[in-house]
């Protein structure tokens, strides 16, 4: 389980996330809306331990997030960031490779290309830059559970992709928290999308526009 408590982030004297609180239990799917600049992608990116807390605290499996156990906790946690960060240069095969490498958990070619394939993935020996948008971003969500995390945070991951490939990551994820019971903490400006996958969802920023369209398609948003 992970619990977040009164979480602050400021950059210099600008509060960007001001005593943010809240749980995500296993096989659960966490939604966060908002407009730009509210913070969803900081708040992630203090989740996925990138950034520092500026006050508050993180607990992950009853673990708070600090130099002592930081370490082994980032070894549970996947992050699927808004850019795609895949190398064009290489094949499918060849990133999944050099990913593994970097991974504490190691896995054969047969392993890396069958998650490949999980994400609807089927292009192992073409070169990135050949590939569509959906299959890049098919590609960073391959590899970021190449390490079995159990925690998958995704900031925007369907973004700019045609309608099948959201549908059939959309499924995956699904598929993850029901049968790996894995908690995922999803970004997204899709409403549709926002509804269909996620288990609860938060609103983050000033601007009311995002809860009150959820809350009028009969959704329940809570403000963080």
């Amino acid at each position: 389980m992970l619990h977040v408590h009164n979480v602050t982030k400021k950059f210099g004297k600008k509060t960007i996330l001001q005593d943010v609180s809240f749980t995500v239990k296993p096989g659960q799917i966490i939604g966060l809306v908002g407009e730009n600049g509210a913070g969803k992608s900081t708040l992630l990116n203090v989740l996925a331990s990138i950034q520092p807390l500026t006050s508050g605290e993180v607990v992950m499996e009853e673990k708070a997030y600090n130099r002592k156990n930081i370490k082994k906790l980032r070894q549970k946690i996947g992050y699927v960031p808004q850019d795609i960060a895949i190398w064009e240069e290489f094949t499918v095969a060849e990133n999944m490779q050099f990913f593994e490498k970097l991974s504490p958990i190691k896995r054969d070619n047969s392993a890396l290309k069958q998650l490949c394939e999980d994400v609807h993935l089927n292009r192992w020996h073409d070169r990135v830059s050949t590939l569509s948008g959906g299959m890049k971003r098919k590609l960073n969500i391959a590899i970021s559970l190449i390490h079995e995390p159990i925690y998958l945070f995704l900031d925007e991951p369907t973004v700019g992709i045609d309608l099948k490939s959201k549908v059939e990551i959309s499924h995956f994820l699904k598929s993850l928290a029901k049968e790996r019971e894995m908690a995922i903490v999803y970004i997204s400006h899709d409403m549709d999308e926002i509804i269909q996958l996620c288990d609860e969802i938060y609103h983050l920023g000033a601007d009311p526009f995002y809860k009150e369209l959820l809350t009028e398609r009969g959704k329940i948003v809570t403000t963080l």
